[in-house]
């Protein structure tokens, strides 16, 4: 449904006014244009980091409510989404696959589309979206039901629609498309239903396929409506026709490296999650049963879907640690072109941007028990006793022995993105201190069915916290500093130059920290708990910054006693945008 708010906007569309379009340039140029937020992750490096320094230390404390907006009704869930800002209007996407057009102003609604999604959708992890991309004048998202719908970004009105999958095979989307030289590039979800991951690329102006790449081996990539070349080759690591529901499902997006023209994409967890089945277990002789190319990253040609390098964080993968997690750009203190990721296995990693090949890695969180070490190659020294036992060896063939695992299956760091500051050079991440009891189940495949094979029971690992925003140095691996939270952190990170770290807490508390010491420096109370996305811009001469609360995501669905311990808390559904006022700017 579209609806006009505000009159004046109905009155320069009649009278034919020129609209501003997003271009290219504006797209690569995200992080240095501070009146716009153009695209998600503030730059298509991900380094989610402001050159604003308006706001600062010394003045946040001044940071005040500009407006609030509530997504309304009863579709509330979670609010993982990330504002996009630009020429007075901000996009913002809700659950249930809604998208706001909100005058920038004012806080005042300008319209909203909701996506009528049929009956029977299978979205794993809430109801979540994660944002939008914006181009020409076009706001593009996607819905649960795996479809791309792009409107006009300033009616609603819908100008393509396109289905990326079968939502009744298990596929799903939630992540914010990603717009590179007239391509807007999309993954997609559904890992626990034995879906295949993909990529695809279409034309922005008309929704027209140009490529398209699947991320398992033995599955066929497209070209301009015609097939391309094979995945990897057929059964080198998956055994049988495993390889046909091998999931890998792209779920989290992607990111853009200008300076090597290299789409980077996380890989999920292969299906189903018993890896015994899959051969990664005990691999056999001839096969790793490393199940490429599941929990890897990929580095893509943008113009073909080409894979152009692979590394895989967790080769023989049997604890449900994806490969999605964001990979960002940097330059390291010698000028050196790096690629940084925090992976759900809990390790941290250094990637060369070139080629991806393996710099170093280091863990993020205290205790990681299914591997000891990852060695000079990247790949991880397995401890194997901490492996879920195979149900086939069981005395009853119904279950296999019962392992403790940490970090837990939703990661040391699942999809909530970390931050870079050029400011320090370090790296703010996001992350959990938690274990589970995991063991593996006979499963097959079922259209529409999931297909893990496993089950699990997640449990925290110490008393006083979970949540644990850490500010890690990725030349060493060293935390500089520590921010203990006694829920588990579950929204996005942010950076400015003016020595701010910006996050919120499932409590529903957003904070700015100090970004040399995790000193608290500025805290206000949401109302509900917050998994998004926090912006900045600046507009007229005042730092503005926003965040959307709402409480969900896949910590109260999955997390079992850990969210016991956060039962209490309030879903909502409000775009809070605060501002330092420019009589206040300077006040200390």
């Amino acid at each position: 449904m579209n609806r006009f708010i505000l009159a004046v906007t109905a009155g320069l569309l009649a009278t034919g006014a020129a609209q501003a379009q997003v271009t290219e340039d504006d797209l690569a140029n995200d992080q240095s244009i501070t009146t716009q937020v153009v695209t998600n992750g503030m730059g298509r490096h991900l380094q989610r980091y402001s050159p604003l320094d308006t706001l600062n230390k010394d003045n946040v404390k001044n940071l005040v409510p500009a407006w609030a907006f509530s997504m309304g009704g009863e579709k509330q869930r979670g609010q993982e989404t990330q504002p996009i800002v630009y020429d007075g209007i901000m996009y913002v996407t809700g659950s249930y696959s809604r998208l706001y057009a909100i005058d920038l102003a004012s806080g005042e609604e300008l319209w909203q589309y909701d996506a009528r999604l049929p009956e029977g959708i299978l979205p794993c992890c809430d109801v979540i979206n994660r944002g939008a991309a914006i181009y020409g004048d076009k706001i593009i998202f996607g819905t649960l039901d795996a479809r791309l719908v792009a409107l006009d970004r300033k009616t609603g009105d819908v100008v393509w629609r396109d289905k990326i999958a079968d939502y009744k095979a298990g596929y799903s989307y939630t992540a914010a498309p990603l717009i590179v030289n007239g391509l807007v590039i999309t993954g997609n979800s559904g890992g626990e239903f034995g879906i295949v991951g993909e990529v695809q690329a279409r034309d922005v102006e008309t929704g027209d396929m140009v490529w398209t790449r699947p991320v398992i081996e033995g599955h066929m990539g497209t070209l301009n409506g015609e097939e391309s070349t094979m995945t990897g080759e057929l059964n080198a690591t998956w055994p049988g026709d495993l390889w046909k529901t091998g999931g890998g499902a792209t779920w989290l997006g992607g990111s853009y490296d200008a300076e090597t023209d290299t789409l980077v994409f996380g890989t999920g967890n292969p299906a189903p999650w018993n890896s015994h089945l899959r051969g990664a277990g005990t691999p056999s002789e001839g096969n790793t049963g490393d199940n490429l190319y599941a929990a890897s990253r990929l580095g893509i040609d943008p113009a073909t879907g080409e894979i152009k390098w692979h590394f895989q964080t967790t080769p023989r993968e049997g604890w449900d640690y994806d490969g999605v997690n964001e990979v960002v750009a940097y330059e390291d203190a010698d000028g050196n072109k790096r690629f940084a990721t925090a992976d759900r296995n809990g390790f941290f990693y250094v990637l060369n941007r070139e080629d991806g090949a393996f710099i170093d890695a280091h863990p993020f969180v205290k205790d990681i028990t299914w591997a000891s070490d990852i060695d000079e190659t990247g790949r991880p020294i397995f401890v194997e006793e901490n492996r879920p036992g195979d149900p086939s060896a069981a005395a009853d063939g119904g279950k296999g022995e019962v392992v403790f695992s940490a970090p837990g299956f939703l990661g040391g760091k699942n999809w909530m993105p970390m931050a870079y500051s050029q400011n320090t050079g370090l790296f703010y991440v996001p992350s959990n201190e938690w274990g589970m009891d995991i063991w593996n189940e006979p499963v097959t495949y079922k259209k529409g069915a999931a297909y893990l094979g496993s089950g699990f029971t997640i449990k925290p690992m110490y008393e006083d916290h979970i949540g644990s925003l850490k500010a890690i140095d990725p030349a060493t691996g060293e935390w500089k500093w520590e921010f203990k939270n006694e829920a588990p952190l579950w929204g996005g990170v942010m950076t400015t130059a003016g020595g701010l770290v910006f996050t919120g807490t499932p409590e529903g508390k957003f904070l700015a920290l100090d970004d040399e010491t995790g000193e608290v420096l500025w805290s206000f109370q949401t109302g509900s708990g917050i998994v998004g996305q926090p912006v900045t811009w600046d507009m007229d001469g005042e730092q503005y910054v926003s965040v959307v609360s709402g409480w969900g995501g896949a910590v109260p669905l999955w997390g079992g006693e850990v969210a016991k311990k956060v039962n209490y808390l309030n879903q909502g559904g409000t775009v809070w945008t605060f501002k330092l006022p420019k009589q206040l700017a300077s006040a200390n």
